[in-house]
């Protein structure tokens, strides 16, 4: 799939002690798609990540760094690497965990889905995605999970705690990324809501999700729960708010027919 050469690209990949994969990951994503840019964000890993990332071939070109002086969770993590993209000026901007869970390979179908759409969500749960390595009591609950999200938020999009996406850089906007509230897991779900809410172009591409094989996941039981837990508080509020407090879809719609 070749990807249109003239719009600038950038995959926002976080990381927090991802020395055993953060080599391989960056050289997969610059095979998988030319042209784009790669922004790390590292939480002052103590394993050398950083210092990894900088003896990269691509660094100070294609390959960017961003540390962070301590861990303060993945949504601040991804916060921080948008705010940086949005500075840059970049179009299309992807975000991809370091631990090759994610498909690099997938990289260019979500960014070709921006063409029609505002989000595009890398997603395990329509026809043709995938799970790897996952035992029957994982699956039952992201399964769960999923449907649990979409039933409470109403999204209508299959795989809610998806934490592969492409966005474009107005959806960003409208969407008020930095301004969301989440500090952990919860980021995926809130800013897919986000767009559902303002009334976005969400599309789903099916991607086969592989658990990593390398390193520790981050993920946990507190974790999911804070995640499920913040997708009820949200409703919640949606639900108190006044009619004209809601964001006019219209309006948000006509915002990113400018670009």
């Amino acid at each position: 799939m070749t990807m249109t050469p003239h719009v600038r690209r950038l995959v926002v990949m976080p990381t927090y002690q991802e020395a055993e994969t953060i080599t391989t990951a960056l050289d997969a994503v610059l095979r998988a798609a030319p042209g784009v840019d790669i922004l790390v964000v590292d939480d002052s890993s103590p394993d050398g990540t950083a210092d990894l990332v900088r003896s990269h071939p691509a660094y100070g070109s294609s390959v960017h760094l961003l540390v962070r002086p301590e861990k303060n969770g993945l949504g601040a993590a991804y916060r921080a690497g948008f705010a940086w993209a949005l500075n840059e000026d970049y179009h299309q901007i992807a975000q991809m965990d370091a631990d090759l869970s994610h498909p690099p390979g997938r990289l260019p179908a979500l960014f070709e889905a921006l063409g029609e759409a505002d989000v595009a969500v890398g997603s395990r749960y329509v026809p043709g995605g995938a799970v790897d390595n996952w035992g029957l009591h994982r699956r039952l609950l992201s399964r769960g999970g999923n449907v649990y999200v979409r039933a409470v938020l109403g999204t209508g999009v299959r795989d809610n705690t998806a934490g592969f996406k492409a966005f474009r850089r107005d959806a960003l906007l409208v969407i008020e990324v930095l301004a969301s509230e989440s500090s952990g897991y919860a980021f995926q779900i809130e800013n897919t809501w986000r767009a559902h809410r303002r009334g976005l172009r969400i599309v789903e591409v099916p991607i086969t999700f592989t658990d990593r094989t390398a390193g520790t996941s981050k993920m946990s039981g507190p974790i999911a729960r804070e995640a499920l837990r913040r997708a009820l508080q949200w409703r919640l509020a949606e639900l108190r708010e006044r009619p004209a407090a809601v964001p006019s879809v219209g309006r948000d719609r006509d915002l990113l027919n400018t670009r």
